[in-house]
């Protein structure tokens, strides 16, 4: 099963140094039952995107609650065994965790696929997304529209072996 595990830089560096995402339980994002029916598609390409979007999401979370981190967004796309990552029936009607699994425990850096990093240029959109964050939450549009500008850039697509170069390891 493909899941989808948001980090920050800083996560993926300290990932690339461990050799290991998570520690024990932790959120990822996958193509849930849930999600299937949300996005009312059958297209498995269309729906790992959803589910990679929601991770984005997830990782913009991450880059606010950690003031040090880069303002980039980061998801490692990474294949666990089936029922590694089991998503919680209690949340599946809540749209705010669609596609969201819990992986019982940490997942060899090496069976991931790839990395999704924003580029340079969505570092300012990402940073005014994390400075109205809150208010987004609480509902004012205005704050919505900023968050919306960030998740409006792609996130580039990496093999594992740039990691190094990516969280500034490399040669």
């Amino acid at each position: 099963m493909r899941v989808y595990v948001p980090l920050t830089l800083s996560g993926l560096a300290e990932a690339y140094k461990t050799g290991e995402l998570g520690s024990g339980p932790f959120v990822a994002y996958a193509v849930t039952p849930a999600l299937r029916e949300w996005y009312l598609s059958d297209d498995i390409e269309e729906l790992e995107y959803a589910a990679l979007n929601r991770a984005a999401i997830a990782s913009l979370r991450l880059v606010a609650l950690d003031p040090g981190a880069p303002r980039r967004r980061v998801v490692v796309a990474v294949d666990v065994p089936d029922g590694a990552a089991v998503a919680d029936p209690d949340r599946g009607l809540d749209s705010s965790a669609l596609g969201e699994v819990r992986v019982g425990g940490a997942v060899a850096l090496a069976k991931a696929a790839a990395v999704h990093l924003d580029s340079d240029e969505a570092e300012a959109d990402v940073t005014a997304a994390v400075d109205v964050l809150g208010a987004a939450d609480r509902g004012d549009d205005d704050a919505q529209f900023v968050v919306d500008g960030a998740e409006d850039h792609e996130l580039l697509w990496f093999a594992t072996q740039e990691i190094p170069n990516l969280v500034g390891l490399g040669d």
